[in-house]
């Protein structure tokens, strides 16, 4: 999966590159094009743009500094990959796309010193961006997203683990098997009730 998603970074940057070949070449030229307007509301131009700074243009003029934290950037989440020490498939999808959006600007600041821009909301007022902007974002974002998520998981999880350790102590105390007791608790744990589980414990205890 590892490889796949790297090959799929590399196609992203392919993509991003050629779209900006096109925005020099046809979009360059006119300065502006309007895609999409609803009545007299301008909502998405491809507006040329030479961005000096980062995504969306911040830290401008600070090509070397750029140049320098997105190479390490890359470069250490590759040798994350490689090393198979991300296992998650979602987490592996994510790298790539970050990675796509770091390489595709790279090129950018390292042949140009600047990066080319041309997606222009007007309807939110938006900055200027780029394909590969997209990609480093999105990867981030459900990154951060997926993350979060699992950090919950397993503070849940955690907490059954512990509750059904706690019963299981309370039973075996009162003669109960424990082992029983734990396929009780796992039978009722997507309710997340310890009382639940305490009172069908005690069900059976009476029979």
């Amino acid at each position: 999966m590892t490889y796949i998603a790297l090959a799929a970074a590399a196609l992203l940057v392919g993509i991003d590159q050629l779209t900006k070949y096109l925005a020099v070449t046809y979009i360059k030229p006119q300065g502006t094009v309007n895609i999409l307007s609803i009545g007299e509301n301008e909502w998405l131009n491809f507006t040329y743009k030479e961005n000096t700074g980062a995504a969306f243009s911040i830290l401008k003029d600070k090509q070397t500094f750029l140049i320098i934290l997105t190479s390490i950037v890359i470069l250490g989440v590759i040798i994350l990959m490689l090393s198979k020490r991300v296992k998650k498939t979602s987490y592996i999808w994510c790298f790539s796309f970050i990675i796509a959006g770091g390489i595709g600007n790279l090129i950018d600041r390292i042949v140009n010193n600047y990066v080319v821009d041309f997606i222009d909301f007007r309807i939110i007022k938006f900055a200027v961006f780029n394909f590969a902007d997209i990609c480093a974002v999105m990867g981030t974002f459900f990154l951060m997203l997926f993350y979060i998520h699992d950090e919950i998981k397993t503070s849940k999880e955690k907490k059954i683990r512990a509750c059904a350790e706690e019963d299981s102590s309370e039973v075996k105390a009162e003669g109960v098997n424990p082992e029983t007791d734990l396929n009780t608790y796992e039978a009722f744990d997507k309710k997340n009730s310890g009382a639940s589980i305490k009172a069908e414990i005690r069900k059976k205890e009476d029979k």
